[in-house]
């Protein structure tokens, strides 16, 4: 039988066990002073990444607070002297065990308030669920005890199972196929077989180790840890054999202990020591220890790892140690009285939002993402290469720096608290185009100047515009050079000559077209007069050609003058040609002996004349 100070410092108290019914009536009674006395906490902006549930005994309460900030979230009263807490494995509800109430309250867990109470059995103290979530098992510290099996579809008690003493710690194995059971009283470890429900096996503790208080199961399932309250040491048993492998001396009762996620850290609560011993599971030895409060009781490691959780039951409060340093590194208040203790899994980290969407190649430019449970990011990442200059501005917001990358859309990631997460697509863009000179900058109205444009971030280039005329070619040299060809401009003066690639339009620059010469070339003309002939009937014509080209000017007016008598206009034909016939005085003729062919221009042209003599025969 376990000592007197024992008792009184775990089991305040013997209880008349309960029967079904009034246990039942007490449960009513207890959902109903739940939901009267819960107090209104303030409303959340975003509901916290991850939450610790602690039970706190003298308080009849459950205080839920954040780890991330130390904030409290809520405080949710329940039965009389709750011991343990479990989350279920979808993390949608927490059971309370209510030693005195011989019950269990659930907690809903999106809600933080108690939402129903059913009664168990006597001096129900530790609590734990399959890994389906489909049952839980209970274990009842009253006379006889016992392991209730609760069915977590209709939250009744489906079967009991004899395990003689005192069970203060069980777990269930992570396959689901045993539950271990620390028995107190009977100084063994008892295995039950979740199929039947009955006893498979009954480990007797080794010399030297006395009144099993505290139980884990590694992470594989290969080792169980139980620590002796009365003999200052932890057992380790290979799960597969039933056999002890290593007693581990460690500080004084030693109570509560966990498994770190990886398997390779056991942490044992040293109770009259005020202490956590830290387990090298590898080697069964003590690593370190970390004080903490007054009477440790309770010990849980957060899941995806980093931190394990103490309830310091006379301190009244909870230590945080870093699993990377094997100190505390915060301390916040629970209810009075503190004694087990269970930590959610975090909640995803979420982006909902990035801005902008794109950038150059280059890199550097700074990316907001937005969206929930941002607060643990440690990493950006764009195509696999990470960002720079990570920055948590709040649990909702997060900046980082593009690196550098080739054009085109890539997908981005954060991480945060070991997980990765996708968080949209980026678009690098090469830079838009920068042209800075143009050589020569004027040409003829013709085109075909063989023009040099100088700038930047040219590779790529689609197209050259002289005004909205496209280059008649053009050849990209490098990134900084380009040569065009002009075109040909309808008319002479300045327009703005532009590049343009994929990432965009450049600036313009001016070039200026300047107007063609043109030369008429007018033909002699040979005539006969007769005596007293008044008027003479003249066919004319000339040729119109572009100096710059060396071309024939079609479409163009050409009028013909005989002196001051205007004989004849014409318009030049493919060839540049413009004939015509018309009359004119014989005084005239025989005053000029000659004509004029005049071209007035155009907007691409300079105007020209010409002249050809009138030579009389006969």
């Amino acid at each position: 039988m376990a000592p007197t100070t024992v008792h009184t410092a775990i089991r305040p108290g013997r209880l008349r066990r309960l029967r079904r019914g009034a246990a039942g009536a007490l449960a009513t009674a207890l959902l109903g002073t739940a939901a009267a006395l819960l107090p209104a906490v303030p409303a959340h902006a975003a509901a916290p990444a991850q939450l610790v549930y602690v039970a706190n005994s003298d308080s009849d309460s459950v205080t839920v607070y954040d780890p991330a900030t130390g904030a409290k979230v809520a405080d949710v009263m329940v039965g009389s002297q709750p011991r343990s807490v479990a989350l279920s494995p979808d993390g949608t509800q927490a059971y309370v065990t209510d030693y005195a109430s011989g019950a269990i309250t659930v907690i809903d867990t999106a809600t933080n308030t108690a939402v129903d109470a059913f009664a168990v059995g006597a001096a129900p103290t530790p609590v734990a669920f399959s890994p389906d979530g489909a049952h839980a098992y209970v274990g009842l510290t009253g006379s006889p005890g016992q392991v209730a099996v609760i069915d977590t579809a209709t939250r009744t008690v489906t079967a009991t199972v004899p395990v003689g003493g005192q069970p203060f710690a069980l777990q269930v194995r992570p396959d689901g196929g045993r539950v271990y059971v620390a028995d107190f009283v009977k100084n063994v470890v008892e295995v039950i077989d979740t199929a039947t429900n009955t006893l498979a096996a009954t480990i007797a503790e080794p010399a030297g180790a006395r009144s099993p208080t505290g139980l884990a199961v590694s992470p594989d399932g290969a080792s169980v840890y139980v620590t002796n309250y009365n003999s200052r040491n932890v057992t380790v048993i290979d799960a597969g054999s039933y056999l002890v492998t290593a007693l581990v001396p460690v500080g004084a009762q030693p109570f509560g202990v966990a498994v770190t996620p990886d398997g390779g850290s056991v942490y044992v609560a040293n109770m009259s020591s005020g202490s956590v011993s830290v387990l090298d599971a590898a080697t069964n030895t003590v690593t370190a220890t970390v004080p903490v409060g007054v009477r440790p009781f309770g010990v849980t490691a957060d899941p995806e790892g980093g931190a394990v959780y103490v309830a310091n039951n006379t301190s009244n409060t909870v230590s945080t140690i870093s699993t990377a340093t094997n100190t505390v590194t915060a301390t916040v208040s629970a209810g009075l009285a503190p004694f087990g203790l269970a930590v959610s899994k975090p909640a995803p980290p979420k982006v909902t939002g990035l801005a902008p969407g794109h950038g150059p190649v280059a890199g550097s430019t700074t990316i907001t993402l937005t969206g929930s449970h941002l607060s643990g990011t440690t990493a950006v990442s764009f195509d696999g290469t990470p960002a720079a200059n990570v920055t948590v501005v709040d649990d909702s917001t997060v900046t980082a720096a593009a690196p550098a990358h080739a054009a085109g859309t890539v997908d981005v990631t954060l991480s945060a608290r070991g997980r990765t997460v996708p968080a949209g697509q980026y678009t690098y863009e090469d830079p838009a185009p920068v042209l800075s000179g143009l050589a020569p900058a004027t040409g003829p109205a013709a085109g075909g100047t063989a023009v040099t444009l100088t700038g930047s971030h040219f590779t790529g280039a689609t197209a050259v515009n002289f005004g909205t005329v496209p280059a008649t070619s053009f050849t990209v040299v490098d990134d900084s050079t380009i040569t065009a060809t002009a075109p040909a401009a309808a008319a002479a003066g300045p327009v703005d000559v532009s590049v343009t690639t994929p990432a965009g339009t450049s600036a313009t620059d001016r070039y200026t077209y300047t107007k063609d010469t043109a030369k008429l070339t007018a033909n002699p003309l040979l005539l006969s007069i007769g005596p007293g002939q008044l008027s003479v009937n003249l066919n004319l014509s000339a040729a119109l050609t572009d100096t710059t080209t060396g071309k024939a000017i079609p479409g163009a007016t050409v009028t013909f003058k005989v002196g001051a008598t205007t004989v004849c206009t014409a318009v030049t034909n493919a060839a540049g040609t413009a004939s015509c016939t018309g009359p004119c005085p014989v005084a005239a003729v025989l005053l000029n002996l000659g004509y004029t062919a005049t071209y007035a221009g155009d907007p691409a042209h300079e105007a020209a004349t010409a002249t050809a003599g009138l030579i009389r025969i006969g």
